[in-house]
């Protein structure tokens, strides 16, 4: 029995760590298409919430025992905490309008060694040998990776720039979502963080697009901080029946539910391995949607850093020798 929940819980996983690797790759294409990071983020934390606004509904009429309700400070805390889920992804979308989707990808994956220092900090202990090693492998893949090495390779710094915040903030959502009120239930947690996530994103909405089409000195500002005129035009609300549906069905609804409800069942470190599924499906889109091109040092740079996340992620032999025991 514990054999098939742990399988269920890797396909559980699996599925949805594929499902969120596509989701640059159609973010990219509604680029192609005229649409701002504006438009998409709006778009997608807009039905996002409204799917699982429906899906709790149903949740709660249809369970035979009454669900847990959170306390007046877990509920801000969430809120509070789902803010670094509005940035990722904010912050993804716009590094993935500078550099390519598979270089995107790679630099959100640095959350891989940033866990390792906050953990470190927070724990106040010194990372262990084995944390060490997978860091440096994880940054030797990056820069194989991501191509640094070929000089000839410009890669836009503004890309970089924004790729690596959102592994900051990526980092931050992990942490929060495994720590903060885990007697919830997984809906009514998703959809309050979910909450917190879209205040960042109308607040965007509102200075990006919006504030400067109205306000002139907002304009002024925007145009000063950014030198884009392409964001001050009127809001295209067609987004919300091109890309919107598929954005927020591969962002926003569909990965944290399988997260979710698969992690139990792998526990931490397997549930990790199996989601840096992620990297490669969202780099194998973009060759497959885009057309990038994907060298074969990247690939080796890619490999390197799933070793990297398996090797942080295997049981010690200390570790191994309790699981024998019980």
């Amino acid at each position: 029995m514990e054999k098939k929940n742990i399988l269920k819980g890797v396909l559980l996983v699996g599925i949805g760590a594929s499902i969120y690797g596509m989701l640059a790759t159609f973010v990219k294409m509604s680029y192609k298409e005229g649409f701002t990071t504006s438009e998409v983020t709006t778009a997608q934390f807009t039905i996002g919430f409204l799917g699982l606004l429906i899906l709790n509904f149903f949740q709660t009429i249809t369970s035979k025992k009454a669900l847990s309700s959170p306390s007046t400070k877990e509920f801000k805390m969430l809120m509070l905490a789902g803010t670094s889920l509005g940035c990722t992804s904010l912050f993804y979308y716009i590094s993935v309008q500078y550099i390519n989707v598979s270089i995107a990808i790679v630099l959100l994956m640095q959350s891989v060694w940033f866990s390792v220092v906050v953990e470190g900090f927070i724990t106040r202990k010194f990372p262990n040998a084995k944390k060490i090693i997978a860091t440096l492998i994880v940054l030797i893949g990056t820069v194989l990776a991501t191509n640094l090495i070929n000089m000839e390779v410009k890669i836009d710094w503004h890309g970089i720039f924004w790729g690596l915040l959102a592994a900051a903030s990526f980092t931050a959502t992990m942490f929060t979502s495994n720590t903060l009120a885990t007697n919830l239930p997984v809906l009514r947690k998703s959809i309050i963080m979910l909450s917190g996530g879209s205040v960042i994103i109308f607040l965007f909405l509102f200075f990006a697009q919006i504030g400067p089409l109205y306000f002139e000195g907002l304009k002024s500002f925007y145009l000063n901080f950014t030198d884009n005129t392409q964001h001050i035009r009127p809001f295209d609300y067609s987004i919300f029946w091109t890309y919107g549906f598929i954005l927020a069905l591969f962002g926003t609804i569909i990965p944290p539910i399988l997260f979710n409800l698969g992690f139990p069942n792998t526990g931490l470190g397997l549930g990790s391995i199996i989601s840096s599924l992620e990297l490669p499906v969202s780099v194998t889109m973009a060759f497959i949607l885009l057309g990038e091109q994907v060298l074969f040092i990247q690939w080796i740079g890619i490999v390197l850093i799933l070793f990297a996340i398996v090797l942080m992620n295997l049981p010690s032999k200390k570790q191994l020798n309790k699981v024998d025991l019980s």
